[in-house]
């Protein structure tokens, strides 16, 4: 490989990386502000809704969120569904 594309293939490494970091980070200021807890599987699931909904937004992390909940309804169905069972159940827990 060429030095270029050495840096290239890193470059896109640490990127893809730090989207991923920023995004689950997102998850949890959401969670901090509304006392909400994302599990695992939603960041999975989210993970490609936010490269592809909210990119511009990185690294802001609460920019992030709001753009998350912004384009609830362009989010997959997986990250939807996910999502809204994470969010039944916390508010299941809170009424208790």
């Amino acid at each position: 490989m060429t030095a270029i594309l050495k840096s290239q293939v890193l470059e896109r490494a640490v990127r893809s990386a730090s989207v991923t970091l920023a995004f689950a980070a997102s998850f949890s200021v959401l969670s901090s502000t509304a006392s909400l807890a994302f599990s695992a599987e939603a960041q999975q699931m989210c993970s490609g809704d936010a490269f592809r909904l909210c990119s511009a937004e990185i690294p802001n992390i609460p920019r992030i969120t709001a753009c998350m909940v912004r384009n609830r309804p362009q989010l997959s169905s997986g990250c939807r569904l996910v999502l809204d069972r994470d969010l039944a159940a916390q508010r299941r827990a809170a009424a208790e």
